[in-house]
Parts: structure tokens; sequence; C-alpha cells
């Protein structure tokens, strides 16, 4: 059953997720805790990454920091954690320093023999949901609070390249040298993955976000075979798992960088997450009806590099942007929740952040007819 939680007093993230019109775009911004903001930088200093991730304390003063920065501009709070947790979980060695790098990344199939067959999550990763639970009470019904997990194949990817790659030559080799087997781990870390995030439900995430962040690396044969069947799977599970613990069935959003939109809709989430390459009225007939007919839900876009332009720059390309995503929907303000096309970069200004801010709510707003 559901922890009992205070009342939440800002559904507008929610409503859209739902493919409802609000009255303006619902904002939040990937990594909006992060290395930009002066606050995070002084945590850092006396801290390391993952043990802020492992302290509920820490990770919930971190996810707090920029809702109190920018209090009535933020529309959701994000937990505050990263997608490496669940390789960590399943017995691998990972050090921030200052990008993420594996001790011991699998080269053969042979490797993946010495990861556990068996992971307990609530064990593993029980310091997630314990900060969950702290910071839905701590935003005391303030925004929803968002959860995430990485996709199986961007997951994959990492534990093989052992970190950051350009060319994802060792990993895209797997699935062409070892399909059979790449399978396996990713049917493995899909099995974990509907764990970790049902679990999150539980703790008190609102909303759930998937990161497949190395999607556009896959051809779209490559993607059908090795991602999307596993998106699917989370999606069906984690609802299903959700209605059997008699849970909310939180909405769920996908974000496949890269990926062609309509191939990322047909994996069943109620949003889908674009990029600043993708042109929302595009998308929007390519996605309308894709699933059971419904509206989905588009999140984004905004290049993050506009946020160095100044403001007049940041001014000209949210107006833009949000013309774009109501043109989308006839003129409506419908099943747009605007974000960045990626996460924001260290060297924002946050005075540059907050413009932005006050801009989408502004120029997302449609004049009452």
């Amino acid at each position: 059953m559901a922890q009992e939680f205070p009342t939440l007093t800002n559904d507008l993230l929610l409503r859209a997720a739902r493919g409802e019109q609000t009255e303006r775009a619902p904002v939040w911004v990937m990594r909006q805790a992060g290395r930009y903001l002066p606050e995070f930088r002084k945590t850092r200093e006396t801290h390391e990454f993952f043990e802020i991730c492992r302290s509920p304390t820490l990770a919930t003063e971190i996810t707090m920091q920029p809702i109190r920065r920018y209090a009535g501009l933020l529309d959701a709070a994000i937990i505050f954690s990263d997608i490496l947790v669940v390789p960590q979980a399943m017995g691998m060695e990972v050090i921030m320093n200052p990008g993420p790098h594996f001790t011991d990344p699998l080269n053969t199939p042979a490797d993946v023999e010495k990861l556990p067959r068996e992971v307990d999550v609530e064990k593993e990763l029980g310091y997630v949901f314990e900060a969950l639970t702290l910071t839905r009470k701590t935003l005391a019904g303030q925004v929803p609070l968002i959860g995430f997990s990485g996709a199986p194949w961007t997951l994959m990817m990492y534990m093989i390249e052992g970190g950051g790659s350009q060319t994802r030559q060792k990993s895209k080799t797997w699935l062409f040298k070892y399909p059979e087997a790449s399978k396996q781990l990713l049917g493995r870390i899909t099995d974990i993955s509907v764990q970790y995030l049902i679990g999150q439900v539980k703790a008190g995430a609102q909303l759930l976000q998937i990161f497949d962040s190395n999607a556009g690396d896959l051809s779209p044969h490559d993607f059908s075979t090795f991602a999307l069947p596993y998106l699917k799977r989370i999606a069906d599970e984690v609802r299903e798992g959700l209605k059997a613990r008699q849970l909310p069935v939180v909405p769920l959003t996908l974000f496949a960088k890269g990926a062609s939109p309509s191939l990322a809709a047909s994996a069943g989430y109620e949003t889908i997450g674009l990029d600043w390459t993708f042109d929302p009225r595009d998308v929007a007939k390519l996605t309308d009806g894709i699933i059971d007919g419904r509206t989905i839900t588009l999140q984004g876009n905004l290049d993050p590099v506009v946020l160095y332009g100044g403001r007049e720059a940041i001014e000209r390309e949210v107006k833009r942007m949000c013309n774009m995503f109501h043109d989308a929907r006839g003129g409506a303000c419908k099943a747009w929740i605007a974000n960045l096309g990626h996460g924001i970069t260290p060297g924002v200004d946050p005075e540059d952040m907050k413009f932005f801010l006050e801009c989408v709510h502004k120029y997302s707003t449609v004049p009452s007819s």
C-alpha cells in the first residue's frame, strides 16, 4: 500500500503527463540539481558524488536546492541519484572522477557470470527509496517528485565501455558479435529496473522517467531489437506490479535521446522526451494515436546551449519553442512538459536558468479567447 504524504498543491506536471490541457506548460530541467548551482558545488567540496547518492539526507538536500532557489518557477523535483546505481547494485564498482569509471568492465559474455544471479533491490538500493520518502515529505506537496532509472541499453553500454564513449565500439560490437548474450544481459538489467522503479513509487515517486541517453547510437533496426522490447517490458511490468501492490499507477516518461520519436512512442509511455533536433509539430503528427488512439505527451526541447546566449536569445528561443508546441496542439497548451532537450550544463549562470523558467511561464500561457 502507498504511504501517506502531504497533499499535492501543484499537479500541473501530472495533468500534462496525462495528456490534458493546462493553463501553461509545467517546466522542470534535467540535471536541475547539479554543478551549475553554487550551493551544489559547496556540498561537493566535502562529499564524494556517490556518497551524496547513498545518503538520504544529502540526496534530499541536493534535490531541494533548485526547488528553494526557483520557488514558484519549477513544477517538479527529480530525486538526486544516478543511473549507474543499478550496475553498482549488480556488483560492479563505479567511481565518479569526474565522469563515471568502471574499474572492471565487461569484456566478454563470460564476464557476466561474475555478476550475482539475484539482486536484492531493497538491500542494494534502499538508500534511494529512503531519499525519495524523505524528499517527498520535505517537499510538503509543493511539486511532484520524479523518480528515474537508466534504460537497459544505455546501462549495458556503460557496463561494457567502462565509462563514456564517443563511438560505443565495444558495446555495439557485443550486439553484433554476441546478440543472444546481449539480450540475456539486457533482460537481467530489465528485471532489476522493474523492481527498482516499483520500489521508487512505493517510496514516494509520483512520475517515473527512463533515460535512454544512448538510444540515438542505434539504427532503427537495432533499436527495435536491443532497446524497444526491454523498454516495453519496463512500461508493462511496472504498471502491472504497481496495480498488484495497490500502488498508484504513475505516469511514465521515456527520454530516448536521438531515437525515432515514432519508435519511442511505440514503447507505450505516457510521455516521450525530445531533444532539440526534433520539431514537435512533426513529432505530434507521427505519434498521436499510435498507442490506443491517445495523445502522447511531449517533453522538451530547448537546446541547452541557448542558456549561454544571453537574455535576448533565451527569450526569443523560448517564445519560438512555445509557439511550436502550441501549433502542435492546434493552438492549445496541451500534453506538453517544457524542459531542455538534454541536461543543463555546469557553466550556466543560475540567473539565466531563472530567466528561462520565467520565459516558459510567460510564453507557454495561451491567452483566453
